[in-house]
């Protein structure tokens, strides 16, 4: 018959949990603001057409200094990545939206 056996101490799964650093709060948001992508205006995501987000969006990639690939590319990144932070959290209706606003993108650069 096999025993268990037996421990002197306690496991401490805690140790190794407290070495690992946290996330800093509002990450994401910090990457919309300051990523190298590009300088949005304020609340283009929340507009209501779908041209407009666009529009706004190619303005913001092609007047960047800071984007270090093209414009067409630093505005759909940037696009996509508001979407898939904010994930199931995101109504229908704005996915739908941002949706066509990527369509409209592609539109506007002339990638159809």
């Amino acid at each position: 018959m096999a025993h268990a056996r037996k421990t002197t101490h306690s496991r401490k799964t805690s140790a190794r949990k407290s070495t690992r650093r946290a996330a800093p709060k509002r990450w994401s948001q910090r990457v919309t603001k300051e990523s190298d992508a590009l300088d949005l205006k304020q609340g283009v995501f929340k507009l209501t057409s779908a041209k407009e987000i666009a529009a706004s969006l190619k303005r913001s990639a092609e007047h960047s200094a800071r984007r270090k690939t093209g414009a067409y590319r630093s505005a759909l990144s940037m696009l996509t990545f508001y979407i898939n932070r904010a994930g199931k959290t995101l109504p229908q209706t704005q996915r739908t939206r941002l949706e066509r606003a990527k369509v409209e993108l592609k539109r506007a650069f002339g990638r159809e």
